[in-house]
């Protein structure tokens, strides 16, 4: 399997061996969401618990499962063995809650946790904060600007456009995005040059006979 942080870091839920079953009836949006909002109160803290912050939870029907998808970030980055270690915590926690009698996903479930590539939209303070020294284009009032960020902290960022410096109020920004400069290609991770290849399974709803025994693609 290619070599990224959404891969590596998937692990299975529960998937027991049994008889094929009919295909379930598909599980509403409103059902969706509110599954999300159970699994979000389970998994934040421990996310948090981790030294990490969950930047997006998803839900989503696969087939006869459900696929839980789960971003993190922090500070120092996210390598593969953090997401492996966040991985097996967020199982044990699921698997505690539902021991306990908590209705989380009904059925089995793929858990699959990465971190954000860099095209994610930066949002937050500690989104700007992480990409400091990093080449972006930003919306700013009705100018578009591309620069090299200097500085963020929790009222704006400094960002410097040609060998000018701007100090810029979040409320004046517009989600900002990474610059890919080829010159300094060795600074980014593998994992995420991998988020600007084009991911078809990422959209695409795989019936239940294209998922292994494991919960991982075939």
């Amino acid at each position: 399997m290619a070599q990224r942080g959404r891969a590596t870091g998937r692990q299975a839920g529960r998937t027991p061996a049994r008889a094929a079953a009919p295909a379930p009836a598909r599980t509403s949006p409103a059902e969706l969401a509110a599954r999300r909002a159970r699994l979000q109160a389970v998994i934040d803290p421990v996310v948090a618990g981790t030294g990490y912050d969950l930047e997006e939870l998803s839900v989503k029907q696969v087939g006869r499962r459900h696929l839980v998808r789960v971003i993190i970030d922090g500070d120092g980055g996210v390598g593969l063995d953090a997401i492996a270690e966040v991985s097996r915590a967020v199982s044990r926690a699921l698997d505690e809650a539902e021991e306990s009698g908590t209705d989380l996903i009904m059925g089995e479930y793929q858990l699959e946790v990465s971190s954000p590539g860099v095209d994610r939209p930066l949002t937050l303070p500690r989104h700007w904060a992480r990409n400091a020294g990093r080449l972006v284009k930003v919306k700013a009032g009705d100018k578009t600007l591309t620069g090299r960020v200097l500085a963020a902290d929790a009222d704006g960022i400094t960002l410097d456009v040609d060998g000018k410096e701007h100090a810029l109020g979040y409320d004046a920004l517009g989600p900002g995005h990474v610059q890919v400069e080829f010159k300094r290609m060795n600074e980014i991770s593998d994992e995420e040059l991998a988020e600007f290849d084009d991911d078809s399974s990422d959209d695409e709803e795989l019936d239940d006979d294209e998922l292994d025994d494991e919960g991982e693609e075939r």
